[in-house]
């Protein structure tokens, strides 16, 4: 059985799914925004809220980090000014943390580089979240993966050999990973979602837990993905659609956030066990719309029974019309009256 456990939650095909809140850097770099964001994604009901972790400085060669940025959503001259400005440090993120605790939430975060992976394990978060632009950095991916914690990796902009590879770095050195289903387009419209994809993946790895990472807008999408399989549900999160950033306007507020949680507990509570089966509250309606078998008219003791002496009506309180044939070329034993039900020791 498909298993992984975050903290003390255990994600399997039985379970609800582990919502993410990816709250990334709508909180503009601001703590006080961070925190309202993590409060808020508890309140709505999701399981985690995540960030987004980079070493700016080492991350980007020096053309991209002095390159100018300007624009409505920059925070800096250059586009590593901006960046910076919009990275928290480690009594943020400590400090975070703590909040989410209180809340009972898990507070993860997206390790874009290997000091961004010391980082976060020093802050000691749960699971650690791999983008999809590094499902071919193998040297990170196993550099993740020596953590210790769960690993939750996108798999945006890839083929299935771009994954296969991703596993088979990550599986040797820890087991306890998440693959998530993710379009790298932001945002995608439906078309470009691919879900039936989570099912590829699925029978490609059936050890492994599959997920959804969503940069659609709205939520229709996130439970077709649970009905498909997938038990780790990641969306961005906002406090308002309105503010700057390029994530925001596809962003999920605190509104859409809960109802996408209640609705993709409907989803499990509604795909229920697989097992076909009748219901015992289905009776009622059985009884009053079933069909039983009745004589057609009064019939007398000794009777040949042709398929002209038995009718189907309702209620379904007698024989079930399937054995009709079963009677046909059978005697009465007593007389029956008019739409008097067939039971089974009526005929001999």
């Amino acid at each position: 059985m498909r298993t992984l456990t975050i903290g003390d939650r255990e994600i399997s095909d039985t379970t609800d799914a582990y919502v993410i809140a990816e709250i990334g850097h709508n909180h503009e770099g601001d703590l006080a925004t961070a925190e309202k964001l993590v409060r808020a994604a508890a309140r709505a009901g999701a399981t985690a809220a995540k960030l987004q972790k980079r070493d700016n400085r080492n991350l980007y060669v020096p053309s991209m980090y002095d390159m100018p940025y300007p624009g409505v959503n920059s925070y800096g001259a250059t586009y590593g000014e901006h960046r910076t400005a919009l990275e928290l440090g480690l009594e943020e993120y400590t400090h975070l943390a703590k909040v989410a605790a209180a809340v009972g939430i898990d507070f993860i975060a997206t390790a874009f580089d290997a000091a961004s992976v010391d980082f976060l394990a020093q802050v000691g978060v749960p699971a650690i979240k791999i983008a999809s632009a590094d499902l071919t950095n193998t040297p990170l991916l196993a550099y993740a993966a020596k953590v210790g914690v769960p690993l939750i990796v996108s798999t945006g902009a890839a083929d299935l050999a771009d994954v296969v590879r991703a596993v088979e770095t990550i599986v040797p050195i820890n087991a306890n990973l998440a693959l998530l289903q993710c379009t790298a387009i932001y945002p995608a419209v439906p078309a470009e979602l691919h879900l039936a994809v989570i099912t590829t993946l699925r029978e490609t790895f059936p050890d492994l837990v599959i997920g959804f990472s969503g940069h659609d807008t709205g939520t229709a999408a996130s439970t077709i993905a649970y009905a498909l399989g997938a038990r780790v549900v990641e969306k961005h999160f906002t406090l308002d659609r309105r503010g700057p950033g390029s994530d925001q306007h596809f962003s999920l507020e605190p509104p859409d956030l809960e109802r996408l949680v209640r609705d993709l507990r409907v989803t499990r509570e509604s795909l229920g066990t697989g097992e076909k089966r009748r219901l015992p509250a289905e009776l009622p309606a059985l009884h009053k719309m079933g069909k039983k078998l009745v004589a057609a008219r009064d019939l007398p003791a000794g009777h040949l029974l042709t398929g002209a002496d038995i009718a189907i009506k309702s209620p379904g309180d007698g024989l079930p019309p399937y054995l009709l044939g079963d009677l046909v070329g059978r005697r009465v034993r007593a007389p029956m009256a008019a739409d008097e039900s067939f039971r089974s020791d009526s005929t001999r």
